[in-house]
């Protein structure tokens, strides 16, 4: 049952074709190039490796969140075109979730985080259990040096992904019990979201693409300076 995966959670743009037992191709770019001027030729191209149509997909996977705003509403409206057009299944599959497909590993946890902006992460803590991912820590935004401390102090080495712990490399660095995943497995991959995705497509766990959102966890950064704008408004919704 081959699936489509794409991530745009990120400035890196993926588009993936796997099987439940194997990758079959993937095109990976992490240029500051927008979404809107690239998946849709990483979807071309991504088929055209495989050597397959779209046709032949049984689903469309796509990460919802959390991550860059912009990115997400990209994804996801290619995937429910997608759906709509071929008559397929959307899995929708968690951004941090799966990134923590990079470390597949026993007795350790992933810190999976991503730009939440102005020094905080959004952050979840997961387990793997030999079959899958156990989520440790809900989805939330953190303070990234309060996450890394508290990370720290966990009854097992945490390994963080993702690209704010790239970007402070030096915070993870004056603790002990924590390391950084390495730069190839450390970004979201479409790869990581189709394997997350096809334990969900066997058991049928689709997405209602009518009401599919992404998951933002926090409001953009435009809408804060709006309010702030026009306060009228928020004392009229409060009334």
């Amino acid at each position: 049952m081959p699936i489509l995966a794409i991530d745009t959670s990120t400035m890196v743009s993926g588009a993936a074709i796997a099987t439940k037992d194997r990758l079959i191709a993937e095109v990976l770019m992490q240029l500051k190039l927008p979404q809107s001027q690239v998946l849709l030729n990483h979807i071309k191209e991504v088929l055209k490796i495989a050597h397959m149509d779209k046709k032949d997909l049984d689903g469309i996977a796509v990460s919802i969140g959390p991550g860059s705003f912009t990115g997400l509403r990209i994804g996801l409206a290619s995937a429910k075109m997608l759906s709509y057009a071929l008559n397929i299944p959307v899995i929708a599959v968690s951004s941090l979730e799966a990134m923590a497909y990079h470390y597949p590993v026993p007795e350790i946890y992933i810190a999976s985080t991503l730009d939440a902006q102005k020094g905080n992460a959004y952050f979840a803590l997961y387990e793997y259990t030999g079959t899958g991912f156990n989520e440790k820590k809900s989805v939330c935004v953190m303070n990234f040096a309060e996450a890394v401390e508290f990370c720290s102090r966990l009854d097992k080495p945490v390994l963080f992904v993702g690209d704010i712990a790239q970007k402070k490399v030096d915070v993870i660095a004056a603790y002990e019990n924590v390391s950084l995943g390495m730069p190839h497995l450390c970004m979201p991959r479409a790869a990581n979201t189709a394997m997350a995705a096809i334990p969900k497509l066997e058991r049928g766990e689709f997405a209602n693409i009518m009401n599919l959102e992404p998951v933002y966890i926090r409001r953009s950064e435009a809408e804060i300076l709006w309010e702030k704008r026009h306060p009228e408004s928020k004392s009229e919704e409060n009334a």
